[in-house]
């Protein structure tokens, strides 16, 4: 299993910019993707974006496309996002995931983070 931990959540101002990280742990494969999910109060948990390990391909919810950037540092086995111009729409907890299937029509999640706690203020 492929054990991830977050970190880099809090509050920020509307407009503001925040960088969350993911670091992987345990087991690894090429074909595997990582991303983030998110679930605001009274929402589902709702695909953000990921990325393809392999080649660096990437995805976006069309409510994030434009602000939230997504990356890679392979040395280091983590992932990050960049999160600009932040509304307070983008207010929830959210979690690192990693799997074979991380896209906008269908995910299939190996691995869960614990979560991180994002809140946007007006």
């Amino acid at each position: 299993q492929v054990q991830l931990v977050e970190s880099g959540g809090g509050l920020v101002q509307a407009g503001g910019s925040l960088r969350l990280s993911c670091a992987a742990s345990g087991r690894t494969l090429s074909s595997y993707a990582m991303g983030w999910f998110r679930q605001a109060p009274g929402k589902e948990r709702e695909f953000v974006t990921s990325i393809r390990w392999s080649d660096g391909s990437t995805y976006y919810a069309d409510s994030v496309k434009g602000r939230f950037t997504i990356s890679r540092d392979s040395a280091k086995n983590t992932v990050y996002l960049q999160m600009n111009s932040l509304k307070p729409e983008d207010t929830a907890v959210y979690y690192c995931a990693a799997g074979f299937i991380l896209l906008p029509g269908g995910s299939s999640v190996k691995s869960w983070g614990q979560g991180t706690q994002v809140t946007v203020s007006s």
